[in-house]
């Protein structure tokens, strides 16, 4: 049904503040580091134009290793985020599903750890896992655990699964929403159907109930995705902006934050640019073909 002129000028004026918004804070933003990624600086002063030099300096031998290392260590932060916390996310969602009583109260239990800033996550986590006076530590060595008593955060071989485990902690309850609802939107009949027909409650939920779940798989999937190639606040508390110990848990986020803040270098606007729109290109095209994939499966 096609709006009547008034009501067309009535809905671009709704529009525009958040069109606006959105320009300023995003648009404009892309541009400008595009902009930014192409030019040579001394300090904070553009220089010469010097086209794609800025991001050959980035594949060379000055940020190769890092930029590499970083990146399989957000993949292994993408492959935890799937493995654990959305398959403990979907395993909540179905065992509250279940749940009569007390359900809203248990599912904003899970869901209030992601409302919190992932800064204060860290540094709360940190206290929690000091291997001098945490009290995970303590607790395990009264129960006669003393070989799980580790420095969590010190030992390169744990930091990043130590990592990954409180990511989990923080952000479960956000897939567990996410499936809760899917599992609301599916018709009580087929469930009913399969049971008349004798089936299991494990054979419901491997032949109705999962494949039923594909469409907010793949939403849960597209944004695991996105979140954890982006991830920085959370990584930055935990092991600081040199993501210690020994860059085990260093991320493209925080090399980033080195680049462009840390490195000393004098043209550090130009290369932190082009690692920005690295970022950007390889998120937004990745994205694009996961939701492809993924959609066409669903």
């Amino acid at each position: 049904m096609a709006l009547s002129g008034t009501r067309r000028r009535a809905a671009y004026l709704f529009v525009v503040p958040a069109f606006i918004l959105y320009s300023v804070f995003v648009v404009y933003p892309l541009f400008t580091g595009l902009t930014y990624s192409m030019f040579e600086w001394k300090g904070t002063l553009r220089s010469t134009f010097i086209g794609l030099s800025n991001y050959s300096h980035l594949f060379t031998e000055a940020f190769r290793n890092e930029l590499l290392a970083a990146l399989g260590h957000n993949f292994l932060l993408l492959a935890g985020t799937i493995l654990v916390q959305n398959t403990l996310g979907l395993a909540f969602a179905v065992a509250l599903f279940a749940v009569r009583r007390g359900k809203r109260a248990l599912q904003t239990m899970f869901a209030l750890p992601y409302l919190v800033n992932p800064l204060v996550i860290g540094y709360l986590w940190t206290l929690l896992l000091s291997p001098t006076f945490g009290p995970v530590n303590s607790l395990l060595r009264s129960a006669g655990l003393e070989s799980l008593a580790m420095p969590w955060l010190g030992d390169p071989k744990s930091a990043l699964l130590t990592v990954i485990l409180i990511n989990t902690w923080q952000w479960v309850g956000f897939p567990m929403l996410l499936f809760s609802a899917a599992l609301g939107g599916i018709p009580p009949e087929f469930n009913e159907a399969a049971r008349t027909d004798g089936a299991s409650s494990w054979k419901v939920f491997w032949h109705i109930t999962l494949p039923l779940l594909r469409p907010a798989m793949a939403t849960v999937t597209i944004l695991s995705f996105i979140g954890s190639m982006n991830a920085f606040a959370l990584i930055y508390a935990l092991g600081g902006s040199n993501g210690a110990p020994a860059g085990s848990t260093d991320v493209l986020g925080l090399l980033f934050y080195r680049t462009a803040f840390a490195s000393g270098d004098v043209n550090a606007i130009g290369t932190s640019s082009a690692l920005a729109v690295f970022m950007f290109a390889f998120i937004f095209g990745s994205t694009l073909v996961l939701q492809r994939v993924l959609r066409s499966r669903s």
